[in-house]
């Protein structure tokens, strides 16, 4: 009781945290779930996949009704994301994981790096300067963060939400559009996990509902009280510390 009372209270934080991204929680539940169950790829991945589309759809549901989601972009990136991510989740089931940490912090660094960065020309960063060939090249990009994604087992929001900031889009903005194309991938993703996945359904059923509830929180909280601004640093903070909580614990 005690341990399903601690995953319970720490999955609801970690969903309100992601929810105000509009990340999906998989990014944060992998290494938390890690704690408690021992098998990544056969346990906690696919959990973490099921929650991630869970929460991402919650978190989505928050941003639209301010607004905050650029439809024709978002609907683009989940097609692509939904397309390439169970290709990654099928490598997991044969590759050695810990030799791909190193490349992945190096690339959260330079992102985390990139969100604490000042805007260029004086902007806000409350409003998009994105142009229709960025958001092309941003696309092209979502196709090897899908792949990469699905390997890791954590949904693509955590590299594509930088990615959309990087190429013009208000940080409010992207994490609405980021919010709608994490949700199909993190369901196409779990397929080659069905065969071979273990899972307390009564568990799972409880963190999908207390997920839900906080991604939607996150959202509304990001929507209504936290500026642009500020949500890149929480991301770029949010990031590093759990990437580099996740790299010890995989080599350690």
């Amino acid at each position: 009781m005690e341990r399903s009372v601690l995953i319970t209270a720490g999955l609801f934080v970690l969903s309100i945290v992601s929810g105000m991204l509009g990340l999906g929680v998989a990014f944060a539940a992998v290494p938390f779930l890690g704690l408690f169950m021992n098998d990544l790829v056969h346990e906690v991945q696919p959990l973490s996949l099921f929650l991630n589309g869970v929460t991402g759809l919650f978190s989505a549901f928050g941003f639209a009704r301010s607004r905050l989601v650029a439809w024709r972009e978002a609907l683009s990136l989940a097609l692509v994301t939904t397309l390439f991510a169970p290709l990654g989740s099928w490598m997991a089931q044969f590759t050695a994981q810990s030799w791909l940490w190193g490349l992945y912090l190096l690339a959260v660094l330079y992102l985390a790096w990139r969100m604490f960065q000042p805007e260029k020309g004086g902007s806000t960063a409350e409003s998009d300067t994105v142009t229709p060939r960025r958001f092309s090249l941003a696309l092209l990009l979502a196709i090897p963060i899908s792949i990469l994604a699905g390997l890791l087992g954590v949904g693509p929001g955590f590299l594509l939400m930088p990615t959309l900031i990087i190429f013009g889009f208000a940080p409010k903005r992207a994490a609405g559009i980021n919010a709608v194309a994490v949700t199909p991938p993190s369901f196409s993703a779990l397929v080659p996990h069905l065969s071979t996945m273990v899972i307390d359904m009564r568990l799972a059923a409880v963190l999908v509902v207390m997920g839900a509830t906080g991604a939607f929180i996150g959202a509304r909280l990001t929507s209504r009280f936290v500026s642009g601004p500020q949500l890149k640093r929480v991301f770029a903070v949010l990031i590093v510390v759990v990437t580099a909580y996740k790299l010890t614990t995989i080599m350690g």
